[in-house]
């Protein structure tokens, strides 16, 4: 077990082994046993000693000064002195506050684990004639697979026998299912929402698309440095002032104690206590509406961002196709074709077709039964609906069997990256199904809140085609609209835009991780989005609801405000005492109590983060 791993589970320990040293001290004193009190609050304080020195020594190797040092300062000098009992008060104070940090962050993170399901463990391969499940890592190049209906496709590969009907959104950015006939190459990543099909692998697992994303998400946070606590950034300054108040006062009195009520009055307990409280607090309240930080780095970092970049597809936008149009001819009525398509396609499980049986039955549309059905994988299906020859597909299927062309229909203008289902009844056509992804609504009136909070400038990254992306960023909010983006190249965006200040990126998808991993807060859209995105991101929303970044960011810097106003109050209460002990009036155990009553204040003030 290494050092880190051993000192989390000793603080709760800690904990508990002091607040019981104290008690049982001061029942031996009242009990007449004075003379062991003493050695039980020495012996109960000195385990606690010794993990905070041995923090010290490892933030200190890193470059890291902490007001844990005037904390480890106090304690010493008070066993040294004989005044066990401050020294045993400080340390259940330190034990606490170390083990309700230590606590915020597991609780911040326990759900994620949940959403890791969706990266494949394993491969269905053909062997002999048969087949057999295997772990991934055995798949090699050349490997023929089975992949089926809402599997992910595992490696890299090419299609070989039957229609791979994807669903890349999370590895693209592409919100419409991509069709590949034998010999497509596939990446990866993509889901399969079409029938099964076999692909041969054209790499290993490791050498794959899926994995190189996930290699890019580590690379970039291990690049991305640690923030200290909020209350640190003060302590070198705090802990030279302490340093010289004890040293005067011992200096001109000659009398140790007053050196050692110094140090204990000036143990920062209302800053190592109640800044993780009021980050707690705000974890808490972001908790209940479906928002999921990740610990009081990301709620801090969260309440200081000055720019935005985000992702289009599934963040932005829905994410996923809805008929955005219905065009028709020879006087059929919208809902007449919706209902005579959607009818004939409750016979395929093709992700479009199973699309337009959604809109037309949350129309409330009445629907037949069909007959003689017979579909093309990845063209179109055939059928009879009450009795009259209906086809639904692709517009080159739905050409060489009809009267009439689509392309009068077709040549108005449509939303690019949008696909059209042609549908024809009797030979003749009747008219098209344009589906297309949206924008959530109200993006525009988010993106003008988001100002009004100080972001100073967004930036949409998309891994869609130029036009896509220019039609669905028209009117909105935006600097700069950067399209046709690698993984690797969102990064570079997210580094270019910290000159304006901390970088926040919101996406969804495997394509967005490594962008989210590098900016200095990732916000993953984690409902609908891919896990590895919802790994690499500092907060998840677990609704579906980019608005929710609106309470999180308030969430955030009013907690942040309520830490830092414990800072000060805390320091301020702290410096008006250490003056008092350095003129006698507060003796160490006296010292150590004030310092309880202070903390009573400044945690009931942090624990108003809980409240909006």
């Amino acid at each position: 077990m290494t050092l880190p791993v051993a000192l989390k589970y000793a603080r709760p320990l800690l904990a508990v082994l002091v607040a019981a040293g104290l008690a049982a001290g001061l029942a031996a004193k009242l009990a007449g046993f004075g003379g062991w009190s003493g050695a039980i609050w020495a012996a109960v304080t000195v385990p606690v000693l010794l993990v905070l020195v041995t923090e010290i020594a490892s933030s200190l190797w890193r470059g890291d000064v902490g007001l844990d040092i005037v904390a480890a300062l106090s304690m010493t000098a008070a066993l040294l002195v004989g005044e066990e009992l401050a020294a045993a008060i400080v340390a259940l104070m330190y034990a606490g506050g170390q083990y309700l940090e230590a606590y915020a962050e597991r609780q911040a993170r326990r759900e994620m684990t949940a959403l890791l399901s969706r990266v494949p463990r394993t491969a269905v391969r053909h062997r002999n004639s048969r087949l057999e499940e295997v772990a991934l890592d055995l798949v090699l190049a050349g490997d023929r697979l089975l992949i089926r209906r809402g599997d992910m496709v595992p490696v890299d590969g090419t299609v070989v026998e039957g229609v791979a009907v994807l669903d890349q959104s999370a590895l693209t950015g592409e919100a419409m299912p991509v069709t590949f006939m034998t010999g497509g190459q596939v990446l990866s990543g993509s889901t399969n929402v079409g029938d099964a099909f076999d692909l041969v692998a054209t790499r290993r697992a490791a050498e794959s698309t899926y994995a190189g994303v996930v290699r890019m998400v580590e690379a970039a946070q291990r690049s991305r440095a640690p923030m200290s606590r909020l209350a640190d950034r003060y302590a070198i300054l705090f802990l030279g002032v302490t340093a010289v108040m004890a040293a005067a006062a011992w200096w001109l009195t000659s009398d140790p104690i007053r050196a050692v009520a110094v140090l204990v009055v000036a143990t920062p307990c209302p800053l190592i206590l109640a800044v993780p409280v009021a980050i707690v607090a705000g974890l808490s309240r972001a908790a209940k509406l479906g928002i999921l930080i990740k610990g009081g780095k990301a709620i801090e970092t969260l309440a200081r961002v000055r720019a935005l970049v985000i992702d289009k597809t599934g963040t932005l936008t829905i994410g996923h196709a809805r008929i955005v149009e219905i065009r028709t001819v020879d006087g059929m009525t919208a809902d007449e074709l919706l209902a005579i398509a959607a009818s004939l396609d409750q016979a395929s499980k093709h992700i479009i077709a199973q699309t337009i049986v959604a809109e037309a039955r949350s129309k409330g549309l009445a629907l037949t039964i069909p007959t003689e059905v017979v579909e093309t994988p990845g063209e179109g299906i055939v059928g009879r609906v009450d009795g009259r020859r209906v086809l639904v597909g692709g517009l080159h299927f739905i050409a060489g069997q009809v009267a009439g062309s689509a392309g009068a229909l077709l040549g108005r203008e449509r939303p690019p990256g949008a696909l059209a289902a042609a549908v024809a009844v009797d030979g003749k056509l009747a008219g098209l199904l344009i589906l297309s992804d949206e924008l959530r609504a109200g993006t525009e009136q988010l993106l003008r809140a988001l100002r009004a909070l100080g972001i100073e400038r967004i930036v949409l990254a998309t891994g869609d085609r130029h036009e896509v992306a220019r039609f669905f960023s028209a009117g909105l909010s935006l600097d700069m609209v950067r399209s046709d983006l690698t993984p690797d190249q969102k990064v570079l965006v997210v580094l270019s835009e910290r000159k304006n200040g901390p970088v926040m990126m919101i996406g969804d998808g495997i394509n967005d991780a490594p962008a989210l991993a590098a900016a200095d807060l990732g916000m993953a859209m984690g409902a609908k989005g891919a896990a590895a995105s919802a790994e690499a991101a500092d907060v998840v929303l677990l609704v579906d609801q980019l608005d929710r970044v609106l309470p999180a960011i308030k969430i955030a810097r009013r907690s942040r405000y309520i830490a830092l106003q414990s800072v000060i109050v805390g320091m301020g209460l702290s410096f008006v005492a250490m003056i008092a002990a350095a003129l006698g009036y507060i003796a160490p155990v006296e010292g150590a109590l004030l310092q309880e009553v202070i903390d009573v204040a400044v945690i009931f003030n942090a624990l108003r983060a809980l409240r909006g």
